[in-house]
């Protein structure tokens, strides 16, 4: 398998921390307890198995991990020296915008939508339970994430939470997204036009998660705006490589069905600037995103760094 950053003259990345592995498995251990107590398998008629089958055991839950970095990053303090109340906040943030992101998969997969087959290694949920039991679970998957917001002790985080999110996910944002890239198809986007796209489809998710992370510690309006900055061009970074990797990885590496946009002639990065044009675009993001990180209200913010050269450099 190709890596999805092989480019002529690379542009020079900053080596993860020493202890970022340890940082990430700690804080995606925590996430995935949360989401197993949060995700009830009692729901009837097997709507709690199909929810459950659609996000546990499974994903790079880059989301959880980028609203824990932020916080951390907001709040100058490790995840362990947070406030009982902002670690709290925080960790439902987490696991709102993954059950938010989880729906998005399914409903995705289905066949009215891009009718695919293989998600994170697995049959996806309408192959392993039905199309309605599907449909379903991605529309209580939803609720569940802004349940998991307003319920906690402080009602105005909570609503300011709830409406970062739901901004995000909505018609301006991953949904609307999505509705373009449907009726993109067959079609060649100018860059502008794909940029907006994927800004909404997959950007607007990933920025949220910076954003609620950077809220739920208490993060000042220079540190916010820094740290959106930083979600803006990660977010879309990251689509350009699910763009170089759609082409260069494999099914078995990916874990979804890989060449999928290019037989559905789906506009992409690469179809519009070529595979090495796209890596390039790639890096020239990751250099936006580690400047927002040098600016002075996230001086902290090492973890963040390290994530978005993992988006770079992923094989998935």
């Amino acid at each position: 398998m190709q890596s999805a950053l092989q480019t002529p003259n690379p542009a020079p990345t900053t080596a993860p921390a020493p202890d970022f592995s340890a940082w990430s498995a700690a804080r995606l251990a925590e996430v995935e307890r949360a989401l197993d107590a949060a995700l009830a398998p009692q729901a009837p008629a097997a709507l709690g198995l199909a929810m459950r089958y659609a996000v546990l055991d499974g994903g790079k839950r880059l989301r959880p991990l980028l609203v824990w970095a932020a916080a951390e990053a907001a709040a100058g303090a490790p995840a362990a020296a947070l406030a009982s109340a902002t670690h709290t906040a925080v960790l439902r943030a987490a696991c709102a915008v993954e059950l938010i992101h989880a729906y998005s998969l399914v409903h995705d997969d289905l066949p009215c939508m891009d009718n695919d087959v293989l998600r994170r290694g697995k049959p996806t949920v309408h192959v392993q339970y039905g199309e309605a039991t599907a449909l379903l679970a991605g529309d209580a998957l939803q609720v569940l994430a802004f349940e998991l917001l307003l319920e906690q002790p402080d009602a105005a985080l909570g609503a300011a939470l709830a409406l970062q999110l739901a901004r995000a996910a909505g018609h301006l944002g991953m949904a609307g997204g999505q509705a373009i890239d449907l009726a993109s198809v067959g079609r060649r986007l100018s860059l502008a036009e794909l940029e907006d796209m994927h800004r909404r489809k997959t950007g607007a998710l990933l920025r949220a998660s910076v954003q609620m992370g950077a809220l739920a510690a208490g993060a000042d309006a220079a540190a916010l705006a820094a740290l959106t900055r930083y979600g803006q061009a990660l977010g879309l970074a990251f689509q350009v490589i699910d763009d170089v990797l759609d082409v260069v990885a494999d099914s078995g590496i990916l874990g979804k069905t890989a060449g999928k946009d290019a037989a559905a002639d789906k506009p992409t990065f690469v179809s519009l600037m070529g595979l090495n044009g796209a890596r390039q675009y790639a890096h020239d993001l990751l250099a936006q995103a580690h400047a927002a990180l040098h600016e002075r209200p996230v001086a902290a913010a090492q973890t963040l760094h390290d994530l978005a050269d993992w988006v770079l450099h992923r094989s998935h």
